[in-house]
């Protein structure tokens, strides 16, 4: 992987919360911002970019659906995952004060979530196509009236000013990203290590398919995180699913459960096996306590 370009891809412009991603998790790769996901995604099956950063979903506003269509017709593996806390900073010009801004516009998505706080101030909301191009919008306007809520990051891109930090209503949204790579990447199985191993399959047409070929991990004692299903075809006869457990392939649980999910599911395929992020382990000691 080393020999490949220090790049890491991103959809969005610069500034995006991708971008923010980019650099907290690499700071030794530069960040290239794509147009779409598949072309960042592209960037990697090509040998363009060494690592693409991908938002599968967030806290508050779900799955990223595009993404679950995306993965099964790629050959990327993921090698990582990260979780970046959503900061929204309300942002004005040089000149601008909380006192001399009318209007604010973002992504519908970030201005639903700083509803409550726009309201309080009597700003309209304006919705734009994301948060960083807002930001973007607004360095080129010259107009002291409006305002755009995007990251820190767009502030400092951009010249602007940070007219209130943590401006969203409800702290502790969180975004979580997959880091996808063009060569897989099986990690040594180490016991001080938690491992998640994420997974793509589709059920065969059986009776109580998809109990069956679950229920494995659950008579090893695998935990499962998360289970997502989707359509894999344009016939919507077929569910295909997207399967997270905490574990690794050459665990001996691990074997034995993913022995059953290949007796009763098809086009079985492990995407890729890392380690938690810290995120997950600072949650659970949360929860412990």
């Amino acid at each position: 992987m080393t020999d490949l370009p220090a790049i890491i891809a991103y959809q969005g412009v610069p500034g995006a919360y991708s971008h923010l991603s980019c650099r907290t998790a690499f700071p030794e790769l530069q960040p290239y911002a794509c147009n779409t996901f598949s072309d960042a995604m592209f960037m990697v099956e090509r040998g363009e970019a060494r690592l693409a950063m991908i938002p599968l979903e967030n806290s508050t506003a779900g799955r990223v659906e595009e993404i679950y269509r995306l993965m099964p017709q790629s050959k990327l593996h993921i090698v990582g995952e990260h979780f970046e806390p959503v900061n929204h900073c309300l942002l004005g010009l040089p000149d601008s004060t909380l006192q001399t801004i009318e209007s604010v516009s973002s992504h519908p998505q970030a201005l639903a979530q700083c509803l409550q706080h726009t309201t309080e101030l009597g700003l309209d909301a304006v919705a734009s196509l994301d948060t960083a191009g807002a930001a973007e919008q607004l360095s080129q306007s010259g107009n002291t009236s409006q305002a755009a809520i995007a990251s820190s990051l767009a502030a400092e891109l951009y010249g602007l000013k940070i007219l209130r930090d943590n401006f969203q209503d409800k702290s502790g949204n969180t975004t979580r990203f997959l880091i996808l790579a063009r060569d897989s990447h099986m990690p040594i199985l180490e016991t001080d290590i938690r491992f998640m191993t994420s997974l793509l399959f589709t059920v065969r047409n059986i009776p109580a398919a998809l109990y069956k070929a679950l229920g494995g991990f659950a008579t090893n004692g695998v935990n499962m995180l998360k289970l997502e299903s989707y359509m894999a075809s344009d016939t919507m006869q077929v569910s295909s699913f997207h399967l997270d457990v905490e574990g690794h392939p050459h665990d001996k649980a691990m074997r034995y459960a993913l022995q059953e999910l290949d007796f009763f599911a098809k086009e079985v395929r492990i995407l890729g096996t890392y380690p938690w992020h810290p995120f997950r382990l600072q949650r659970d000691q949360i929860i412990e306590e």
